[in-house]
């Protein structure tokens, strides 16, 4: 038995030239020869509606009009594992689909925001409706089947002419397959209102998979303060290139951002100010409880910081009883580094960080806690080893692991510790010494993954400490082999942060996160036998078009052939159709 979850079909849309203009049948010169004798299937239909038939042969007529695919199987990104192409099995998506998922609840959340993504540009309905054996014909399946051996994010996507199936063993392998599908859509499904377009998809199937379980990025909110909704857009950005984890720097020198129930001033005086005097701001419970709740319904987990123990400014100011000297400094709306720290040596401090961690803890439901640990230049070594080490049992006492920038190396290993390296040498062997007592690395290097970098010299916004990173710098490494004396088997993942000190608008995230976001994210989950860089330039050019449908602001690097005029067919008029319901330097 099915449920329809929503509204009924729209009628069909008027059929539509390749060229754009609408067909208007003309008489034929030539009366046309007697049909012959109808065969079996031709009296079944002959026993339809005159109005069924008028609607196959809209269809039919839809079909061998329309031009092929416009976008190829293998243009993906990040670059499936395989692709088998079946230029024959094209397939047009009609006014009429419908989508159909798998009896679970997770499978119809991922229906819901497939049919969300698809129906403001197409002006289709697409019901969706969950059943135990969802079919692809007519329209798109989404089968969540166990005893699959595609993992926990793989699948596996077939397009055949009668019809769309990904079929993925988990909710988060049929979200990846949702992005993948999305891209091979024509661009100008990205539009925010209905185009007249033929929404025609390239037959073939994908067999897809990540290499890395952790792909992230991070945004700093600390140094700039962020609202919800501009959170909420990086969220989409990363859901739509497959990574899974969105690191939050919420605190440092210049401002706290996050309400801390039992340290009530860290938000509302730690949390007042920002770099350059600009307004600063916090999320209270509710706003961080949203930003959570969003991302795991697009299958990424939320990393939240509390930088430690240097980087902490902004804590002292509210509370001036966790200075080594018990006094508050001024507010510091500057971007130096290094010269704060809380008072290792005070057991008040450790009530503080206690307090703090439990807290996100309780609000976050994801494994690991980042304490930071970078550039507290002021805390001897020793001193530094002992708070490092204070501070992971308090991380595990709350069931969670550490997740450190690689400064925590010399301290004792926990079980489950992952260290964040960012140098720009890859000749580490404190982090190497890490690794051989069991530390995995998620690898952010400064001259490769760091998206506050500038593009080239004259790029507005940005830093160039670490060097200049376009496209092509951002792609040219291998995580597998970056560090010395780390075995590729060490390495847990990648994570492109972008610190924020000049960045202080969502056009200006998004004008560094793109394109070199998708860049990292192939790292991550691509194969390295799809590795190249002339392939994936090319299938990066197409993008543009996209994200300027969507309106979504991107560097248009000189290193990647843009379409010269990008074509997004025109909205039609009309009202819209009802849509679903809601859905380093430090």
């Amino acid at each position: 038995m099915t449920r329809s979850v929503t509204a009924a079909p729209l009628p069909l849309p008027p059929r539509i030239h390749p060229l754009g203009a609408t067909v208007v049948s003309s008489p034929s010169s030539t009366a046309p020869e007697p049909p012959p004798p109808p065969s079996p299937p031709d009296i079944a239909l002959a026993a339809r509606t005159p109005a069924d038939l008028a609607a196959t042969a809209e269809r039919d007529a839809a079909t061998r009009l329309a031009p092929p695919a416009p976008v190829r199987l293998g243009d993906v990104v990040p670059a499936p594992e395989r692709v088998t192409p079946d230029p024959a099995a094209d397939h047009l998506l009609r006014a009429d689909a419908v989508i159909r998922v798998s009896a679970d609840p997770a499978a119809l959340a991922v229906g819901e925001q497939l049919a969300a993504l698809l129906r403001p540009a197409t002006g289709y309905p697409l019901p969706v409706t969950d059943t135990t054996t969802p079919s692809a014909t007519g329209g798109i399946a989404l089968n969540l089947a166990g005893g699959t051996d595609l993992g926990s994010e793989g699948y596996r996507l077939d397009i055949a002419a009668d019809g769309v199936r990904i079929l993925a063993g988990t909710a988060a392998g049929l979200h990846h397959g949702v992005q993948t599908l999305r891209q091979l859509f024509p661009p100008a499904i990205e539009s925010p209102s209905p185009v007249a377009a033929h929404w025609m998809l390239p037959g073939g199937s994908i067999v897809d998979r990540p290499r890395y379980p952790y792909r992230g990025a991070m945004l700093d909110v600390a140094r700039h303060f962020f609202g919800v909704p501009d959170v909420l857009r990086v969220i989409d950005h990363l859901a739509r290139y497959k990574l899974n984890h969105l690191h939050l720097h919420l605190t440092d020198d210049q401002g706290w951002r996050i309400a801390i129930d039992s340290w009530p001033r860290l938000a509302t005086v730690g949390g007042a100010g920002a770099v350059g005097g600009a307004p600063g701001g916090h999320y209270t419970r509710a706003d961080y409880r949203r930003i959570v709740a969003y991302a795991a319904a697009r299958h990424i987990t939320v990393v939240p910081e509390v930088d430690l123990p240097g980087h902490t400014n902004a804590a002292l100011v509210a509370y001036p009883e966790l200075a080594p000297d018990r006094v508050a400094p001024p507010p510091y709306t500057g971007t130096e580094v290094g010269f704060s720290y809380v008072d290792p040596t005070n057991d008040r401090t450790y009530d503080f960080v206690a307090d703090v961690l439990g807290e996100l803890a309780a609000l976050t439901p994801g494994p690991w806690l980042h304490i930071g640990g970078d550039e507290a230049f002021k805390v001897p070594a020793e001193a530094y080893a002992r708070f490092v080490e204070r501070v992971q049992r308090i991380v595990a006492g709350l069931g969670r692991s550490v997740i450190g920038w690689h400064q925590i190396a010399p301290a004792a290993h926990t079980d489950g510790r992952l260290l964040q390296w960012w140098g720009t040498n890859g000749d580490d062997p404190v982090t190497a010494e890490a690794v051989r007592r069991g530390a995995k690395l998620i690898l952010s290097p400064a001259n490769h993954a760091y998206l506050d970098m500038k593009y080239a010299p004259d790029t507005l916004i940005g830093h160039d400490w670490a060097g200049l990173i376009d496209v092509h710098r951002a792609y040219g490494w291998d995580p597998a082999t970056h560090l010395a004396g780390v075995p590729a088997d060490a390495v847990f993942g990648v994570e492109a942060p972008l610190w924020t000190e000049s960045v202080t608008s969502r056009a200006e995230i998004e004008f560094m996160l793109l394109p070199r976001l998708p860049a990292i994210a192939e790292l991550g989950w691509s194969a390295p036998v799809t590795h190249d860089w002339d392939g994936f330039r090319e299938r990066l050019a197409g993008h543009g078009v996209r994200w300027t449908a969507a309106g979504i602001t991107f560097h248009r690097s000189p290193e990647v052939p843009w379409p010269t005029q990008p074509s997004i067919p025109t909205p039609r008029r009309g009202p819209q159709k009802p849509t679903t319901t809601g859905s380093h330097q430090e």
